[in-house]
């Protein structure tokens, strides 16, 4: 692996002022680009909350558009459409899918914006996503909230889900590894769900990391979730590598899905990149928050997927 500039999570020395101005975007009348001269992101106020797009400034989009779900709203299913959005864990049919096709609240403060979700009919739930871009360089900023509306207590855990565009390698991280005589005890859980195939040649175990390929002749699904309290999601595509990290406090069984920080999921079309935050029971009125931070970076290449590249890589 060799790139022209450092993987980490703080923005450059030079300051530029980030901005927000109201867009069109793909049919979409009422959208928001949030920029700084050199990273730019686009939201929706028509659907939501989805933060559409993510590239540098003039490049292309690290997220994956479904073009016939584009500049659309008010459907009665629900729609992937691509890009990042807010679910809650543990995944459930039908709560799990409720309609993200109406309008949203959007609040500019400065560089930051945030979008407020009407409450959903179908579970009483009411989310929200702040995104504040830096002053210069990739880095973002995205809060996510989600508050119980109803009188019945509801337990969740914040869901964050990146679709990423088609034809790219996924990298996850452990937490860190030992040695037998040092450490006795498990570290983390790896978990599968039934359609899991660890023998797939999409996947590929080193001592640290796990990583998953987007094959687009591939339309086997594959997912795999792990717990790492420094959670560490990347996805490298066509000499562009986006991260986002969060952070996992408290103990794996906090969390859902046999105890996931981190998860997964690829098929033909878009590869997944998932955070989840600890299960929490919100009575009426309260909420469950979860923050994830972006960055960007150019010109990056991967010249074998072994410890030592990745780790330089992300400069562990």
């Amino acid at each position: 692996m060799r790139h022209n500039d450092a993987v980490s999570s703080y923005p450059s020395k030079a300051m530029n002022a980030a901005k927000v101005e109201k867009t069109e975007y793909a049919g979409w009348l009422n959208c928001y680009r949030i920029s700084n001269g050199e990273v730019e992101l686009v939201v929706t106020a028509d659907v939501g909350p989805r933060v559409i797009s993510y590239s540098f400034t003039g490049g292309k989009n690290v997220f994956v558009e479904f073009e016939e779900q584009l500049g659309r709203s008010g459907e009665k299913e629900w729609m992937a459409r691509g890009g990042h959005r807010l679910w809650a864990a543990p995944e459930r049919i039908p709560e799990t899918y409720a309609l993200d096709n109406a309008p949203v609240q959007a609040t500019v403060n400065g560089s930051r914006i945030s979008l407020l979700q009407p409450v959903e009919a179908e579970t009483g739930l009411q989310k929200e996503m702040t995104i504040e871009l830096a002053a210069s360089g990739s880095s973002v900023k995205v809060t996510h909230r989600i508050e119980n509306t109803r009188s019945t207590s509801r337990r969740l855990a914040v869901w964050a889900l990146t679709q990423m565009a088609p034809g790219g390698i996924a990298i996850s991280a452990f937490p860190p590894r030992g040695s037998h005589d040092e450490v006795l005890v498990p570290t983390n859980p790896l978990t599968m769900w039934a359609y899991t195939n660890f023998s797939d040649p999409r996947w590929k175990f080193t001592k640290k990391y796990l990583t998953l390929k987007n094959d687009i002749n591939d339309k086997e699904p594959q997912k795999a979730g792990l717990f790492n309290p420094k959670t560490l999601g990347a996805y490298l595509n066509a000499g562009t590598l986006f991260v986002k990290r969060s952070e996992a406090p408290g103990k794996s069984e906090d969390y859902p899905d046999f105890g996931c920080s981190f998860e997964t999921f690829t098929n033909h079309s878009f590869l997944e990149l998932e955070t989840l935050a600890p299960l929490v029971d919100a009575k009426q009125g309260q909420s469950a928050t979860h923050v994830e931070q972006w960055s960007l970076h150019r010109d990056v290449k991967l010249e074998s997927i072994d410890d030592a590249e990745l780790d330089r890589l992300f400069e562990q």
